[in-house]
């Protein structure tokens, strides 16, 4: 698996999420801004759910700058069948005879992109199964507990 070409396609996707809502964030900004959404009366508040809206898609727009910039700079480890799962790794695992490919972020967890025929998502070691994986090595089990149920998952492969 190429992950520079990897970073590229995520790279890729995060920009045209950026251009999506950044189109977006101005149509919010212009309509928490418009004549009409002044309040009528005390229980409208059309104009302060709209500047909510547009503070919350300021937010994220500045996250996928900072996941850009990081994807950018980011130093890729190519990983071998000695090395333990940390972060830039590119992992296979096995659950109830489905293949997942997952690729370890300190940041930007939730991203799916599809890339070479699989789809990959990014997810960090604070989540559930980003933290079993940590420091596991290929043919290791991830053990994922989720309330009364708990999940194995095989690594078939690291890059």
């Amino acid at each position: 698996m190429d992950k520079k070409k990897l970073i590229e396609t995520i790279r890729a996707q995060l920009l045209k999420d950026l251009a999506a809502l950044k189109e977006a964030a101005l149509a919010t900004y212009e309509a928490a801004t418009h004549e009409e959404s002044k309040p009528e009366n005390e229980y409208d508040t059309r104009g302060l759910e709209a500047s909510y809206l547009a503070g919350a898609q300021a937010k994220r727009i500045s996250e996928i700058e900072e996941l850009l910039v990081i994807y950018k700079h980011l130093d890729v480890k190519n990983f071998g069948p000695n090395d333990k799962v940390n972060a830039t790794a590119l992992v296979e695992v096995e659950f109830n005879g489905k293949h997942s490919f997952f690729f370890i972020m300190a940041k930007g967890g939730g991203l799916s992109v599809p890339f070479d025929g699989k789809t990959i998502q990014v997810i960090t070691p604070n989540s559930p199964l980003g933290e079993a994986m940590q420091d596991l090595l290929k043919g290791g089990i991830a053990v994922v507990e989720t309330g009364d149920q708990v999940r194995e998952y095989e690594i078939i492969n690291v890059w």
